[in-house]
């Protein structure tokens, strides 16, 4: 019989607020994992909360809003080591208040088509086509030929140095 590595699993709700035709990044503070790479904001789900409510209570707690959760638009998974990571991408089409830097070093509103252009966290990068997608759905926006070499040098040069 072959033992099966069991994996701790974590599962972290993340959120695509548009304004026009950009997006809201947060930049990750020093003294945590993936300090100073841009992330989506959002965090881990606590026990017993929904993937809405948690993603509520994180917008509030990082960025001192009140928001509207909308559609989950994309899920992945990835792994850090032995850690998988479940990632919820939802829609949130409306909040109230002005997104602060409570929780993140800095926010930016970044334009769709240069999102490819950020220091985003590895997990972000594998699907980034997806994460384009989900923002502009059908459309205009998408990771062009160049795109698409930088995430492949970009997962060649991690997979070598995760070896």
């Amino acid at each position: 019989m072959i033992k099966k590595k069991s994996r701790n699993w974590i599962p972290v709700v993340t959120a695509l607020m548009k304004k026009g035709d950009s997006v809201l990044l947060g930049l990750r503070p020093t003294g945590f994992n993936l300090a100073g790479y841009w992330e989506f904001p959002g965090g881990k789900m606590e026990p017993g909360e929904t993937p809405q409510e948690s993603l509520k209570r994180e917008l509030q707690e990082e960025l001192g809003i009140e928001a509207t959760i909308g559609q989950i638009k994309l899920t992945a998974t990835h792994f850090y080591g032995a850690t998988g990571i479940l990632l919820l991408f939802f829609d949130v089409p409306y909040w109230k208040g002005e997104p602060k830097t409570v929780h993140h070093s800095g926010l930016k509103w970044v334009k769709i088509k240069d999102i490819p252009n950020e220091k985003l966290p590895e997990a972000n990068h594998l699907v980034l086509d997806q994460i384009l997608e989900a923002l502009d759905p059908g459309g205009r926006i998408r990771a062009g030929s160049e795109d698409s070499e930088k995430k492949q040098e970009f997962i060649d040069k991690n997979s070598k140095s995760n070896s």
